[in-house]
């Protein structure tokens, strides 16, 4: 009888949850998509990389909230540093690597002073697998959907199909990368990840009060910015369903 009366309270648990990682990878896949293919990547590329970055990146969070956590902060710090010697003139590639180079060192630190069994680099990886396949459906649904299908229709789908794929490759992951890379090695691997993408995202953010860009690529970072929220919504939506999916089915993962 207590198993009974603990299940929906279980549903709602997880749906919350899955429903808050959803919105995380739809908000990134939905900034992402549009910033890769403003950068030059075909629509393919941009959805099947998109997909698989914020897959890992939510991979991460979930699977790993400290280490993700020490991640963006020592991003977020070395991106601001950044900023202040820059005087502002923000470039992706050296703010993303030296906030990935800051989560590099943070993690470092946190693997040495904390001792820690979890494996996020086995899990991120799960996620990259699970995003790469779901970003491929993703880019045949927008080919056929038309060249501007909207994040309220790709987001969460994808988010689905992620979500899928993770519940059920995660596991036989995890169990293989556990004696082959050591959490000394993988917590500041995962961390570097989580500092470059924070440091990309000030870029994105910040690009649009810089005076070193263009009319027209300062009017390109702002479509992609309009286009976070929609793709929060969709994920957030598409997060609620699979993660429900999966608890019935029994192969939803518990954050950590």
């Amino acid at each position: 009888m207590n198993a009974i009366e603990k299940k929906p309270n279980d549903t709602l648990i997880i749906a919350i949850t899955w429903c808050m990682a959803g919105g995380l990878f739809g908000s990134l896949f939905a900034g992402l998509y549009q910033l890769l293919m403003l950068l030059g990547l075909p629509g393919w590329g941009a959805a099947i990389a998109g997909a698989g970055i914020s897959a890992m990146t939510t991979a991460a969070f979930y699977s790993a909230m400290p280490i993700a956590l020490v991640g963006a902060m020592a991003g977020m710090a070395v991106s601001i540093a950044y900023l202040i010697a820059t005087g502002h003139q923000i470039r992706l590639v050296a703010i993303a690597g030296l906030a990935g180079i800051g989560g590099l060192v943070a993690g470092m630190a946190y693997s040495w002073l904390i001792r820690s069994r979890v494996h996020p680099f086995s899990q991120t990886l799960a996620g990259l697998v699970s995003g790469v396949a779901a970003g491929a459906v993703a880019a045949l649904l927008a080919a056929v959907a038309g060249p501007e299908p909207g994040m309220l229709l790709l987001a969460p789908v994808t988010v689905i199909l992620v979500g899928g794929l993770y519940g059920r490759i995660q596991p036989g992951i995890v169990t293989a990368c556990a004696n082959r890379v050591p959490p000394k090695v993988s917590i500041p691997l995962v961390s570097a990840l989580i500092g470059a993408v924070v440091g990309a995202s000030i870029w994105i953010v910040g690009g649009t009060t810089t005076g070193g860009l263009s009319e027209e690529t300062l009017g390109s970072i702002d479509y992609v910015l309009s286009q976070v929220p929609a793709g929060f919504l969709g994920g957030l939506i598409g997060g609620g369903i699979i993660g429900v999916i999966l608890e019935r089915l029994g192969m939803a993962p518990m954050p950590r």
